[in-house]
């Protein structure tokens, strides 16, 4: 595919990459970065659920890219610079020297994700959780697994900020999922559409191995620390993961995937 050298980091043609508040690009200009190969491996397949608009790569991993870039569109814009240039564009060494534009398009309302999904469903609902990691990390065991969809409470961060998509791998470029709303809200709406609630947290009633899938399942995670408030889990069925030593904290991200794996793995059938 043809490339687009760059002369100066002031060239108009990559507004987007230039010293910006990710928060202004990925709320107000509607777009997102991708850094990495693995990410824009994601991000050039038909999995990627967004469009890309253009990347941006380091003159020197242009020859190492070759093979991924044959999956691009010929109508997408690459752009190449000098690490010098790259990094002024930017404000920052980009070391991976990959980054791209995304466009989120239309977003999606939990209500008709929901209301579009199988009468056999498992969705992750990840309620407070404000750290980049921990989202991404979650999105990535969400795509690692099947998951349907995942529903984000406002108080949550955007899952498609760059170190999320990053942590990923992809799987928030993947994962079907919306971000709106109070987690009430949401607890409300998941069960107007028939599933039923499984909170995890150390104190929960019944322990993992022993959980049956139900055929409609919102798998509810908490923030490191404060995890669930009480009034959540009063609505939801409580479950564990039991440890031993007296040890009763794992990463939430953790969390997350050794209980997608038993839901998605477990070979009983449904419950009723």
């Amino acid at each position: 595919m043809p490339l687009i050298p760059l002369a100066s980091p002031d060239d108009s043609r990559i507004e987007p990459y230039r010293i910006v508040r990710e928060r202004d690009l990925v709320g107000r200009e509607r777009r997102f970065i991708v850094e990495g190969r693995t990410v824009l491996d994601v991000a050039l397949s038909p999995r990627n659920r967004f469009r890309l608009e253009s990347l941006l790569l380091a003159e020197s991993r242009v020859a190492a890219l070759t093979p991924l870039l044959a999956q691009a569109p010929v109508e997408l814009p690459v752009y190449t610079a000098s690490q010098p240039i790259l990094d002024g564009i930017t404000g920052f060494h980009i070391h991976r020297g990959l980054l791209g534009i995304g466009l989120r398009g239309e977003e999606t309302t939990a209500e008709a994700l929901l209301a579009g999904l199988p009468d056999e469903a498992l969705v992750v609902v990840p309620l407070g959780i404000t750290n980049h990691d921990n989202v991404g990390g979650i999105f990535r065991n969400a795509a690692a697994f099947g998951t349907e969809a995942v529903l984000l409470d406002f108080a949550s961060c955007d899952p498609l900020y760059r170190k999320a998509i990053r942590v990923s791998v992809g799987g928030s470029l993947i994962v079907p999922f919306a971000r709106e709303g109070s987690a009430d809200a949401l607890l409300d709406l998941l069960l107007a559409h028939g599933f039923e609630l499984i909170a995890l947290s150390p104190a929960g009633e019944t322990e993992l191995s022993n959980l049956v899938r139900p055929r409609r399942a919102a798998l509810l995670l908490g923030a490191e620390g404060p995890g669930l408030s009480a009034r959540i889990m009063a609505r939801a069925h409580t479950v564990r993961i039991p440890m031993q030593g007296g040890f009763d904290s794992l990463n939430v991200a953790t969390t997350a995937g050794i209980a997608l794996h038993h839901l998605t793995c477990n070979p009983r059938p449904f419950g009723v």
